[in-house]
C-alpha cells in the first residue's frame, strides 16, 4: 500500500488526559492543517519512540528509484570526465616525477594498471542491491531515507544563501564580471551590464539560495522552486566547470515531490510503453519500517534498526549545519577564505585574479638562487590558494630537486593575488622557506598574510579610474605590506609605463641606473622599459600603488593588422585599383602559393583571418551540428576509457606485451575516427573569443 504524506499518524501520548469535545475539534483541524503543511502531527514528536515511529515510517520508494537511477546515470558519465578515466594514464604514468594533493600527505596512487581496476570497479558501483536481494524491490523504504537526501538539499541551498551574505557579495563585487556571458543578453535590454550584476547575478541568486529549499518543501510553492532551481541549474552548467553538480542538483529537485509521483506517472502513459516501464503495483512491506495498525490496536515496536537509523538521521543532519561553520577547528586550511576548497556552500562566493606568481629556490649549501616555472612538477592549479597544498607542494619540490643537483632546498613563493576585485596583494610571505615552515590542520598559519580589508573602500575609486582609461591602457593596483618590496621587470614592449603611489610612501630603485626616488601619496614617475625596478615600501603602514601602461608593441601591430584588412576590402570592392605589391598578393589568395616567404605581419595576418573565419563558420553553425560536435566529443572521452582500461586489465591478467604493441594500442586509443580532420584539429579554437591571440608573435608580457 503507498503511504502519502500524510496516510499514517501517530497514536496520542497519553490516553489519560481528558479534553473536552471543542479542543479535541480545534485540536484535530489544527493537526490536520500541520499534517498537510509538514507531513506531520505535533504527537510525531512528542516522545523520541513518536520520533523514530515517524522517521521510519513506510513511505514509497517509486520517487527514490527515479533519484537512485539518475545519480548513477551521472556517476557513469562523471567518471570518465571529471574523474579523469579517459586521462588516468597522462595522470598516474608509472614513474612521472609529480606532486600530489591528497587530503592525507601517506596516501600515494596504485600502479597505473591498478588504478585502472578501481575506477573500472568505481564504474561498475552503481546501485545493485536490489539486484542481488530480490525482497528489496518495490518494497517500502522508511521515511528517513527521503529525509537524509532533502535534509542534505536544503542545507546545501540554505547555507550557500547565508554565505551570500558577506558584504562582497550583496555589494556586486564576487562576481562582478559574470554578467558580460551571453546568457544575462535577455536582461541586459532592460538593465546596464552593472545593474544585472548586481540585481540579477548577486541579488537574485542570493534570494534563490535563501528560499529554494523552502520552495522546494511546500507543495504550494514547489511547482515555482522547480522552475527557478531548474533555470539556475541549467544556467551554472553553461557559466562554471563544476562537472555534474548541477546536473546532480537538477536529479535531486524531485525528491521533494509526492513518493509516489512516478507511478501517477506511468499509469498517464499509454499501455504499450507502461510495459516497458517498472511495475505500477503497491509496493511491499518491508521490515525496515515499522506500520501503525488502526486506531485503538496496538502498532508494531520499533526495533533496534529503527532506533539506529533515527539516531544515524539526526546525527547526520547535526554533522551537516555544523560543518560549514567549523573552520575554528581546522585552522590550517584557513586562509583568506575559511576551509578546504570545494564546499558547494563556498563555491563562487569569491573571485580570484593571480597577477604574478614566483618561485624561488636556495641550495642550503652553495646559497645558489634560482627560480622554477610556477606549477612545475604538478598537474593541480588550486596550490596557489591554499596553504596547505602549498606546503605540500614545497615538501614535493624539495624531494626532486636534488635530481637536479640542488641540495638541501629551501623554496620561498611570492603569490600575488586579487579577491573580489580588490588590490593585488601578497597571499604568503615570501621571505618564508615553505619547506621548513610549520604547518598543522588545527592551528592558525602564521605565514599567510592577511588579507587587507580596511582597503576595501579603495575598490569604488579603482573602478572610476579603470572606465576613464582609453582601450589601449592597462592599469594594475598593488597593495603591499610595510617592510616588502616588489621586484618587477617593465618588458621592452611596453614604451609607456608608469607607477603612480595612491596612499602610504614607497621608494623606487633603477636598478640598472642605480637611482632611487621617493614617491608620497599622489606622485607618479615613468619607468624605463627594457628594465628591472624594485618598489620599497617606507611607510608605516601598506602601500598602495598603481601601473598604467600601453602596451605600443601590440598598438603598432594592431594597426598594422588594420591598415592591411582596410586594404584587402579595397582591393575585392574595387576602390583600390593599382595593383598589389608581390609581397601583399597572399592578402587576396588567402593562403602562400609558391614565391618568397611573406613577411611576418603577413603571416600573422593571414593565421587571424584563418582563425576568424573557422569561428565564425563554427559560431553560425545549425544546431545539429554543433549538437553532432559535442557527441563526437563525449564519443572520444568514452572510446578512449573503455580501450585504455581493457588494455590495463589486460596487463593484470596476462601481463604486458613488448613495448611496441603497448605503443600500437595506445595510439589506436588516441585516435579520432569519428571526427573529420579538420574538425578535429580546430577542436581546441574557442569560438567565444573574437580576437584570437597569435601564438607565434613576439608580444611578452611584463609580471605587472
Amino acid at each position: 500500500m503507498a503511504v502519502h504524506r500524510g496516510s499514517a499518524r501517530a497514536a496520542p501520548a497519553s490516553d489519560k488526559v481528558q479534553k473536552s469535545k471543542s479542543a479535541q475539534t480545534s485540536g484535530q483541524k489544527q493537526g490536520s492543517r500541520m499534517q498537510k503543511i509538514l507531513g506531520f502531527e505535533w504527537t510525531d514528536l512528542s516522545s523520541w519512540q513518536s520520533v523514530v515511529t515517524l522517521l521510519n515510517r513506510p513511505t514509497d520508494p517509486a520517487n527514490l528509484a527515479v533519484f537512485r537511477f539518475l545519480f548513477a546515470f551521472l556517476m557513469l558519465l562523471d567518471i570518465p570526465q571529471e574523474r579523469g578515466l579517459s586521462s588516468l594514464d597522462r595522470k598516474y604514468l608509472d614513474g612521472l616525477d609529480v606532486c600530489r594533493f591528497p587530503l592525507l600527505d601517506a596516501l600515494r596512487p596504485l600502479p597505473l594498471d591498478w588504478m585502472y581496476l578501481v575506477y573500472t570497479i568505481m564504474f561498475l558501483g552503481t546501485s545493485v542491491d536490489g539486484l542481488l536481494n530480490a525482497q528489496k524491490k518495490n518494497a517500502h523504504v522508511p521515511l528517513w531515507n527521503y529525509t537524509v537526501l532533502r535534509g542534505q538539499i536544503f542545507i546545501v541551498y540554505f547555507i550557500a544563501g547565508v554565505k551570500k551574505l558577506d558584504a562582497d557579495w550583496v555589494g556586486g563585487y564576487s562576481m562582478e564580471h559574470l554578467s558580460r556571458h551571453w546568457l544575462f543578453s535577455p536582461f541586459k535590454l532592460v538593465l546596464s551590464e552593472e545593474l544585472t550584476s548586481l540585481l540579477v547575478v548577486h541579488w537574485c541568486g542570493l534570494l534563490l539560495d535563501l528560499s529554494a529549499g523552502f520552495l522546494l518543501f511546500f507543495d504550494a510553492s514547489r511547482p515555482i522552486g522547480l522552475v527557478f532551481v531548474s533555470y539556475f541549474h541549467c544556467m551554472n552548467s553553461q557559466l562554471f566547470s563544476i562537472g555534474m553538480f548541477p546536473y546532480v542538483m537538477l536529479a535531486s529537485s524531485p525528491l521533494f515531490c509526492s513518493a509516489d509521483w512516478p507511478r501517477k506517472l506511468v499509469v498517464r502513459c499509454p499501455k504499450r510503453l507502461q510495459e516497458l516501464l517498472p511495475a505500477k503495483a503497491a509496493p511491499r512491506p518491508s521490515a525496515s519500517c515499522v506500520y501503525q495498525r488502526a486506531r485503538g490496536k496496538a502498532g508494531q515496536k520499533a526495533g533496534l534498526r529503527h532506533q539506529l537509523g533515527a539516531v544515524f538521521t539526526l546525527l547526520y543532519l547535526l554533522e551537516q549545519l555544523f560543518l560549514p561553520y567549523s573552520h575554528f577547528l581546522t585552522q590550517g586550511y584557513n586562509n583568506w577564505t575559511n576551509g578546504l576548497y570545494g564546499y558547494s556552500w563556498d563555491m563562487m562566493v569569491h573571485s580570484r585574479s593571480h597577477q604574478h606568481v614566483k618561485i624561488t629556490y636556495r641550495d642550503g649549501r652553495t646559497g645558489e638562487l634560482g627560480y622554477l616555472n610556477p606549477g612545475v612538477f604538478t598537474q593541480s592549479r588550486r596550490w596557489k590558494d591554499h596553504a596547505d597544498m602549498l606546503k605540500q607542494y614545497a615538501t614535493c619540490l624539495s624531494l626532486l630537486l636534488p635530481k637536479y643537483n640542488v641540495t638541501e632546498p629551501q623554496i620561498y613563493f611570492d603569490i600575488w593575488v586579487s579577491i573580489n576585485d580588490r588590490f593585488q596583494q601578497r597571499l604568503f610571505d615570501p621571505r618564508v622557506d615553505i619547506v621548513q615552515a610549520v604547518w598543522s590542520p588545527f592551528q592558525h598559519t602564521p605565514w599567510v598574510q592577511p588579507l587587507l580589508m580596511d582597503l576595501s573602500p579603495w575598490r569604488t575609486k579603482l573602478q572610476d579610474i579603470k572606465s576613464s582609461l582609453d582601450n589601449h591602457t592597462e592599469v594594475v593596483f598593488i597593495a603591499d605590506f610595510p617592510g616588502l618590496h616588489l621586484e618587477n621587470f617593465v618588458s621592452e614592449d611596453l614604451g609607456n609605463t608608469s607607477i603612480q603611489l595612491l596612499q602610504g610612501e614607497v621608494t623606487v630603485e633603477l636598478v640598472a641606473q642605480q637611482k632611487n626616488q621617493t614617491l608620497r601619496e599622489g606622485e607618479k614617475m615613468q619607468l624605463p622599459a627594457g628594465e628591472y625596478h624594485k618598489v620599497y615600501t617606507v611607510s608605516a603602514s601598506p602601500s598602495c600603488y598603481m601601473y598604467v601602461y600601453v602596451n605600443t608593441t601590440e598598438v603598432a601591430l594592431e594597426q598594422d593588422l588594420a591598415y592591411l584588412q582596410e586594404l584587402k576590402e579595397k582591393v575585392e570592392n574595387g576602390s583600390e585599383t593599382g595593383p598589389l605589391p608581390p609581397d601583399l598578393q597572399p592578402l587576396l589568395e588567402g593562403e602562400v602559393k609558391g614565391g618568397p616567404e611573406p613577411t611576418p605581419l603577413i603571416q600573422t595576418f593571414l593565421r587571424r583571418q584563418r582563425k576568424l573565419q573557422e569561428i565564425e563558420r563554427r559560431r553560425n553553425s545549425p544546431l545539429h551540428e554543433r549538437f553532432l560536435r559535442f557527441v563526437l566529443r563525449k564519443l572520444y572521452v568514452f572510446r578512449r576509457s573503455f580501450l585504455m582500461t581493457r588494455i590495463s586489465l589486460r596487463n593484470l591478467l596476462l601481463g604486458r606485451p613488448s613495448l611496441e604493441q603497448l605503443a600500437q594500442e595506445v595510439t589506436y586509443a588516441n585516435l579520432r575516427p569519428f571526427e573529420p580532420v579538420d574538425e578535429s584539429s580546430a577542436s581546441n579554437i574557442d569560438s567565444s573569443n573574437p580576437n584570437p591571440s597569435e601564438p607565434d608573435s613576439e608580444h611578452v608580457h611584463s609580471e605587472f
